[in-house]
């Protein structure tokens, strides 16, 4: 069983055993239909496609963030539509180094699935291996998921407290508040430390071996991130990708502020920091 990352050779090996439930999360969020545009012109044969805003996140009214976690009816009835059984091995690709793919590996970890990996390197890996392609939308017969959450995993923003290894995952001059492109103020969580999500790829875009992400992870916050880690971002999506590196390098799993900056920022009675941190 998978349980973080695959190859394009393992995956085309599954799925010419029909052994897997593959699901394209490719997204753009400047172009927000791209993503499912690119998916019906070539997909991997017997993928189907879940979108980011009205699959992988929940109601924006609720006010937290801009890609707020689903309720739990809500994933369950998304990953039975998408047709994932309790047994089944699963694999997320998306084309934009692992961020939407993850957020949606992060969420049936979430429910209590083991069996969930992400395609190294994405959609390119699979088109530099000349892999096969189909064409299209494809259709999964629904299943009956019921998963469980694992709330332990998941930290609201009023769990937000220095006993927290607070991570932000954007880019660093982000972090440092010198510039916001997205959310109304700039800055980030006091006491947070930023680990930017790139640093856990090769230039070849692929996942860095285990002992390399945790020679990374010590060297942007001076030790190992464990379980009392909490990962965020913008709006929980990118804090996911550092979620599965840690996991990867074969470290303590650690916890999601889902809400992240987009939902912290918002409450102008909430502290914010700017610089280094």
């Amino acid at each position: 069983m998978f349980t973080t990352l695959i190859g394009a050779y393992e995956l085309e090996r599954l799925v010419s055993a029909a052994s897997v439930r593959v699901i394209d999360c490719r997204f753009d969020l400047a172009d927000v239909d791209a993503g499912y545009r690119q998916y019906k012109e070539a997909h991997v044969p017997g993928a189907v496609y879940a979108d980011l805003e009205r699959d992988l996140s929940g109601d924006k009214k609720t006010g937290h963030g801009r890609h707020p976690l689903p309720s739990t009816d809500e994933m369950n009835a998304v990953f039975s539509r998408l047709g994932i059984d309790a047994r089944q091995q699963v694999v997320f690709y998306d084309a934009t180094n692992g961020i939407f793919a993850a957020r949606a590996w992060w969420m049936l970890r979430y429910l209590g699935h083991q069996g969930a990996a992400v395609l190294d390197g994405g959609w390119q890996q699979w088109v530099d291996a000349e892999l096969p392609a189909e064409q299209g939308e494809h259709t999964a017969s629904a299943s009956a998921f019921l998963g469980q959450p694992r709330t332990e995993r998941l930290v609201s923003i009023d769990d937000i407290s220095s006993r927290w290894n607070l991570v932000d995952a954007r880019e660093p001059a982000r972090f440092r508040g010198e510039f916001e492109p997205l959310d109304p103020r700039a800055g980030h969580i006091p006491g947070a430390k930023n680990h930017f999500f790139l640093g856990n790829l090769t230039q070849q875009g692929k996942f860095r071996q285990p002992l390399e992400l945790q020679h990374a992870f010590t060297a942007s916050l001076g030790k190992l991130p464990h379980s009392e880690t909490v990962h965020y971002c913008g709006s929980g999506v990118s804090a996911c990708h550092n979620i599965l590196a840690q996991v990867h390098a074969g470290l303590d799993e650690p916890r999601l502020y889902c809400g992240s900056w987009s939902e912290w920022c918002t409450d102008s009675s909430r502290s914010i920091a700017e610089g280094e941190g």
